[in-house]
């Protein structure tokens, strides 16, 4: 019986602790923190347009393409980034 209780009093501490049960599979990274990384990564502001993430995308691959001394990764990483940047503006914008 004290095995029982132990183990449920474990269990709850594991739910205050990581917000999740043990059997609940890690979450993915939210939206938010998504497209703050893609915009650290290029380097422009919350409301930038699409020129503006455009040629932000164009001053980065210049120094991360393979041709350059960087690595497909970064240069995928990039274009991952421009294309959530660019995901979020409304299909009207453009800037």
């Amino acid at each position: 019986m004290k095995f029982i209780v132990l183990l449920a009093l474990a269990l709850v501490a594991w739910r205050l602790v990581t917000g999740r049960w043990p059997w609940q599979p890690k979450l993915a990274p939210r939206r938010s923190a998504v497209r703050q990384r893609a915009r650290t990564l290029l380097g422009v502001q919350p409301g930038a347009g699409r020129r503006e993430i455009v040629e932000a995308h164009r001053r980065l691959l210049a120094t991360v393409h393979p041709d350059r001394g960087g690595s497909n990764e970064l240069v995928h990483e990039a274009n991952a980034a421009r294309d959530v940047l660019l995901a979020e503006l409304p299909p009207h914008a453009n800037e």
